[in-house]
């Protein structure tokens, strides 16, 4: 009988110490659960969540307070508590806050960076705080430490004033408790982080709209005075600071001047006209020779230079001067005032921005005056040099067909029998006055169409008929190389509105360079006319197997004087102007041309022309 009692006994204690375990862990789930809902709802306060783990911490420990330090520099402070906590415990806190050693049982946590237990602080040889024992009254002490990226950012502690060790259980749950209490530290450290990184780059984003619109500004337009005056309203703006200026440097001065304002009175902008403000003895002159920004933070508190002693007067306390520079060279400086007191620190790398930026609008301006004056100048170059090309290209060219001319009888010889070496001479004559000829006509032309005289005389005619002269006129050339000569045109007549003389010059300069760069396979002419709504595109190309063209040389082909080499550093006569006066000629017709080249293989060259009509004829 005895023996079954016994087992009832065990059976009942172990059926109630299951109810209070299951008990238990509803309790914690439902904490757990409520935590973990405010800390995923939106506007939620890390304040009354940290308060609600210290009240669930208490409850599910069985402890008759519980509390939150917050690591301070070097000692933690007390933050939250949950519980009856005496007033002069908080008074002595707030005077003598917790170490970080093991004289507290927080500091111990956080040194070793793991839940630690005094089961009687009246027995702990270790335990210096006996002063705040005293007042509270407790006597087992349990904290764990709240750990975020391996750092103690606080300590999370409970007590029972009664001799009573905590158990496993309630230790791991205040270990649980410690964790959620640092993800709500660490939103919140989030939150603020990003509120705060909202706000600099709000201010970031006005700063680069500002200086995208003065950058515009400087890039756009020539006015000095309009860039500056907004160069100067945005950085007064920007900063918050009540009042600004740009002085401009005059070096034959040696000193500077108001060139644009902003939150100026016209009484000061007066005075500031009317005063001298010298490079040697000015905090301006001073800013700009150290080639460093120098501030005032309190006017009343410095030597005042004459402009200094203006702007105190008119109710200025405080200045910024940031130096515009370029290189070494001083252009003015950047003032930035305030009527109260203080640095303008967190300012200066923006400053130093605007002055940048005042720094290349001041020397646009004075490059765009410069060049000016050196366009007249080179206008009236140009025109000078124009003149002497045309006049010394006629003076040359009557000897020089008079050489050729004559050189042409004697090799016909008219006058007379020729020996072999007479007529080898003879030819090389006149194969360079030839030469010199072209050059002469070629500079001739440069100097016509850079000086505006070439006139085009837009006409109907027929594109075949201006193809089969050049390929008259070039087809001999051709097969004196032995290269095969084709011209591949619409059986239609194709008729053009465009200047046949510019068409035609065009034409013989394209084909007759893949003639000169071609030694072996042949040179080919096609023509095709293409249409669209009102729009025809006339397109004339001349393709070669020669030489082709260095992917280096492509870029300049068509500048010139620009001669491309060929295999082995040959050099082919010419004057380099062949392809750039044809260029401009196509130019001048409403047309361009293009190319594609391979080297070693050949090149294509392709005269493009539009119109917006077509006729067809017989041909």
């Amino acid at each position: 009988m005895g023996e079954r009692s016994e087992r009832t006994t065990r059976v009942s204690r172990a059926s109630k110490e299951l109810h209070i375990a299951l008990r238990d862990a509803r309790e914690q789930s439902a904490a757990s659960r409520e935590i973990l809902a405010a800390l995923g709802r939106a506007g939620a306060k890390p304040g009354e969540i940290l308060d609600t783990i210290l009240e669930h911490a208490a409850h599910l420990c069985r402890a008759q307070a519980s509390q939150l330090y917050l690591l301070k520099g070097d000692v933690f402070r007390l933050s939250r508590v949950s519980g009856e906590i005496p007033t002069e415990y908080r008074k002595l806190l707030l005077d003598q806050p917790l170490a970080r050693n093991r004289s507290s049982i927080v500091g111990r946590a956080a040194e070793e960076m793991r839940t630690i237990q005094i089961p009687d602080v009246l027995k702990d040889a270790d335990y210096g705080r006996h002063d705040l024992q005293r007042l509270a009254g407790y006597r087992t002490l349990l904290s764990t430490p709240m750990i975020l990226q391996n750092e103690v950012v606080g300590v999370l502690t409970m007590w029972r004033t009664d001799v009573d060790p905590f158990n496993t259980r309630e230790c791991e749950l205040l270990e649980e408790f410690a964790v959620q209490g640092a993800i709500v530290m660490r939103q919140d450290a989030l939150r603020r982080a990003l509120e705060t990184r909202g706000k600099e780059l709000a201010s970031k984003v006005a700063q680069l709209e500002a200086l995208r619109e003065v950058g515009y500004a400087v890039g756009s337009t020539l006015d000095l005075d309009e860039v500056l005056d907004q160069i100067v309203s945005n950085a007064v703006r920007l900063t918050g600071t009540d009042g600004g200026s740009i002085m401009e440097y005059d070096e034959s001065t040696d000193s500077f001047h108001v060139r644009a304002a902003a939150g100026s009175s016209p009484d000061l902008l007066k005075q500031l006209r009317a005063i001298t403000i010298d490079r040697n003895s000015t905090l301006v002159g001073q800013a700009a020779t150290a080639h460093r920004t120098l501030e005032v933070q309190d006017l009343v508190d410095t030597d005042l230079d004459p402009h200094l002693d203006a702007l105190f007067r008119d109710g200025w306390r405080s200045v910024l001067a940031v130096p515009i520079l370029r290189g070494e060279r001083i252009l003015g400086v950047l003032v930035i005032r305030r009527r109260s007191t203080g640095s303008f620190g967190p300012h200066v790398e923006l400053l130093e921005t605007f002055a940048g930026q005042s720094a290349l609008a001041i020397v646009n301006a004075r490059l765009f005056g410069e060049l000016q004056t050196k366009t007249s100048e080179l206008e009236i170059a140009s025109h000078h040099k124009s003149e002497f090309l045309a006049s010394m290209s006629h003076e040359l060219r009557t000897p020089l067909n008079a050489i050729i001319g004559f050189t042409g009888t004697l090799l016909m010889r008219l006058p007379g029998p020729l020996t072999e070496d007479q007529e080898k001479q003879l030819s090389t004559v006149q194969m360079s006055a030839r030469h010199l000829l072209s050059l002469i006509n070629d500079l001739l032309d440069l100097a016509k169409i850079e000086s505006g005289k070439v006139e085009v005389d837009f006409e109907p005619i027929l594109v075949q008929s201006v193809v089969g002269e050049v390929a008259t006129a070039l087809r001999p050339l051709a097969e004196s190389k032995g290269l095969r000569f084709e011209v591949n045109v619409p059986a239609g007549g194709l008729e053009l509105m465009t200047d046949r003389r510019a068409l035609s010059q065009i034409l013989l300069n394209l084909t007759n360079n893949a003639i000169k760069f071609t030694d072996n396979g042949g040179v080919a002419i096609d023509l095709n006319q293409s249409s669209e709504k009102d729009q025809i595109l006339t397109e004339i190309r001349v393709t070669d197997t020669g030489i082709g063209i260095k992917p280096e040389d492509q870029e300049r082909l068509f500048q010139a004087f620009t001669q491309v080499e060929g295999k082995g550093s040959r050099r082919y006569e010419g004057t380099g102007l062949g392809l750039y006066l044809s260029q401009r000629l196509a130019g001048l017709l409403g047309g361009s041309i293009s190319f594609e080249s391979e080297y070693g293989k050949g090149s294509s060259f392709t005269l493009r022309l539009e119109g917006n009509q077509k006729w067809p004829h017989a041909y």
